[in-house]
């Protein structure tokens, strides 16, 4: 049995990480302001403390005990929604993870995994971005989780062993529903089921990578298995394009509802299109086989009939 901290867990990707670790037989504590998350959410099992990552004073009340590892996870994800607060948003996001380091450090803890993005890359060619292409990011939430990989960079000369994993589409069972302005096959889903339609901000013609939840946990997961993942940067995708408009008909067509897309405008600091190259995801962390699109969707389609 191992003790980690896994921050976020009242969030999609943080409670699906921390029950797969509480089902593994480890103990789990976790850090949330509940922003987006809800308390409910949280797997029966994990120590709950109330606070926000940014806030030196709710790091204190983490309780001081040997932990095997650190999760990063929580934190403001939308690059649409940085532009409202770009002060909070690297509060959350670069503040945050500052403070966990040192908090590593400073309770030897040597090993810090870090929920990356595929937004710090900005603008890029149409073809796989690998992890070694110039970031350029075109969002405060871009640049907020950029300078975080840095500080990562600079606690690795303390021993402090880190990983970043570049998060491209997550989706899945356990998505928030409820927010309209981040996760796209969320929202998505969530116009459908609630007005019959999906009101798009953008070009159909815009192009993305999405990723199952579960290939993203066995992702995280595997950082702990495998020690070339060390003091390394891994995309964390399927290597697949789909295109946005691809994406909405196929939803309406699982949905079994006639399309109607509605487009109006546009999404600040929006990337037209991006995709990874995961030869380093495969490599590394032996994740070779992620599950389709078209299964992913059928699976998130049939969580949300069975809690509505």
């Amino acid at each position: 049995m191992s003790n980690y901290i896994v921050t976020g867990a009242a969030g999609f990707i943080g409670s699906s990480l921390a029950s797969e670790l509480i089902q593994n037989g480890h103990t789990v504590v976790t850090i949330d302001n509940l922003s987006t998350g809800y308390e409910t959410n949280i797997p029966d099992g994990v120590e709950f403390i109330l606070g926000d990552c940014g806030d030196e004073e709710a790091i204190k009340k983490i309780p001081k005990r040997n932990y095997d590892a650190i999760f990063h996870i929580a934190g403001q994800s939308s690059g649409e929604i940085s532009f409202d607060n770009p002060v909070y948003d690297i509060t959350t996001n670069t503040v945050s993870t500052l403070l966990l380091l040192d908090f590593a450090l400073q309770h030897d803890c040597n090993r810090f995994i870090y929920a990356g993005t595929m937004s710090v890359y900005g603008v890029q060619p149409e073809k796989p971005v690998d992890e070694d292409v110039h970031c350029c990011p075109s969002s405060f939430y871009g640049v907020g989780k950029l300078a975080s990989e840095h500080y990562l960079s600079i606690y690795q000369s303390y021993g402090i062993e880190t990983t970043s994993l570049r998060l491209f589409n997550v989706y899945g069972p356990g998505q928030n529903l409820e927010n309209l302005r981040q996760g796209m096959v969320s929202i998505y889903l969530a116009q459908i089921f609630k007005n019959g339609f999906v009101e798009m901000k953008g070009s159909v013609d815009r192009y993305r990578d999405f990723i199952y939840i579960d290939d993203v946990v066995k992702s995280f997961m595997n950082c702990l298995v495998y020690e070339d993942s060390k003091n390394e940067i891994i995309n964390i995708a399927t290597g697949k394009k789909t295109k946005v408009g691809e994406l909405v008909d196929l939803c309406f067509q699982l949905c079994e509802k006639k399309p109607d897309l509605r487009i109006s405008g546009a999404t600040s600091g929006d990337l037209h299109g991006i995709f990874a190259d995961i030869n380093k995801m495969k490599e590394i962390l032996n994740v070779s086989k992620t599950l389709s699109l078209e299964l992913g969707l059928e699976r998130m389609i049939k969580w949300m009939r069975a809690i509505s």
